[in-house]
C-alpha cells in the first residue's frame, strides 16, 4: 500500500521502504526505557497495556519521552473496544494493537473506531493528539490513513479465518503471538507447538501477496535474523523487563553457576 508522502508516522515509512523495523515491547512504568530504546536507534516501541499494570497515563509518559526522536509508539489494547482505541489514538500513539482479533468483522469494527467519518466512526475530540485543539485540521486531514490499526494474529479461530481478515480494508500489518496460537491449538506453555512454526509462515506469505506487512518477537539474535530472511518486517526485539531478566540471569548464573531457562519475555 502506498503510503502518503504526507505522512508523520515514520513506522510507515519504514513499512513503505521495505526494510525491516525493529521494536521493543514496553512493559515497564519508567519513560526512561523509551530515552534509551530511542538513544539505541530502535524504531518503534509497544506500550503493553493488555498485560500487567500500565494504563493510559504510562502511554503518556513513553509518547513523551519519544517526542522529537522519529520513533513510533504503538500501544497494544487490552480489547478492541471503541473507548481502549479512541483514547489511544486522542493520547497521540502513531497505532494500536489489537488482541484476540478472530474474524473479518472484529478488525473491520476496531478500524471504524479508529477512522473518522465517513468512513468510520472516530468521534472529535481537543485532545494531545490535535495539540489540544490547535492543530485539529492538520490532524485530520491525515489521520485516517496515519494511524496503523495491527491485528494480533494470536489464536486457531482467526488462523481458520486468516484469507477475510487479510482482506479487510486498509490493513497494512499483522503482528503474531506464537504463545497464544500454541495454546489455542491446544500446546499450552510452547512458545510454537507442533505446526504453529509453518502455520506462521503460511499466514505472512499470504500476507505478503497482499502486500501486508508481518510482525514477531524474536527469541534471539539468531532467531531475529531468520525471521527477517523469511520476510519480516516489524521484529520485537523482546521486552523491557524481559531483557533485564535475560541479562541478570546470565550475570548471576555464571557467577552461581547455575543455567537458567531461556525467557520468552
Amino acid at each position: 500500500m502506498k503510503v502518503s508522502e504526507f505522512s508523520r508516522n515514520s513506522l510507515r515509512h519504514k513499512f513503505a521502504s521495505g526494510t525491516p523495523s525493529y521494536g521493543l515491547w514496553v512493559t515497564l512504568e519508567s519513560p526512561t526505557v523509551t530515552e534509551i530504546a530511542a538513544a539505541m536507534g530502535v524504531d518503534w516501541i509497544c506500550v503493553d497495556l493488555e498485560h500487567g499494570a500500565l494504563d493510559f497515563n504510562d502511554v503518556l509518559g513513553h509518547l513523551r519521552a519519544a517526542q522529537g526522536t522519529g520513533m513510533a509508539v504503538l500501544a497494544r489494547v487490552p480489547a478492541s473496544r471503541v473507548d481502549t482505541i479512541k483514547k489511544c489514538l486522542d493520547i497521540g500513539v502513531d497505532g494500536v494493537l489489537l488482541p484476540l482479533i478472530n474474524t473479518a468483522a472484529e478488525l473491520s469494527e476496531a478500524f471504524e473506531h479508529a477512522r473518522y467519518p465517513t468512513i468510520g466512526k472516530r468521534g472529535l475530540g481537543g485532545e494531545r493528539a490535535v495539540r489540544w485543539g490547535l492543530s485539529i485540521h492538520e490532524y485530520i486531514q491525515r489521520a485516517n490513513e496515519d494511524a496503523l490499526i495491527i491485528p494480533l494474529i494470536e489464536t486457531r479461530a482467526a488462523s481458520e479465518n486468516i484469507e477475510a481478515i487479510l482482506d479487510v480494508p486498509g490493513l497494512e500489518a499483522v503482528f503474531f503471538g506464537p504463545a497464544d496460537l500454541s495454546s489455542s491449538m491446544g500446546y499450552l506453555g510452547e512458545w510454537e507447538g507442533p505446526g504453529v512454526a509453518q502455520d506462521i509462515l503460511r499466514i505472512s506469505a499470504s500476507a505478503a501477496t497482499r502486500g501486508i506487512v508481518s510482525g514477531v518477537i524474536g527469541m534471539t539474535p539468531e532467531d531475529m535474523k531468520a525471521r527477517v530472511d523469511q520476510g519480516f518486517k516489524m521484529i520485537g526485539l523482546g521486552s523491557d523487563g524481559g531483557m533485564l531478566i535475560k541479562q541478570f540471569k546470565q550475570i548471576f548464573g555464571t557467577l552461581k553457576g547455575e543455567t537458567y531457562e531461556h525467557n520468552w519475555f
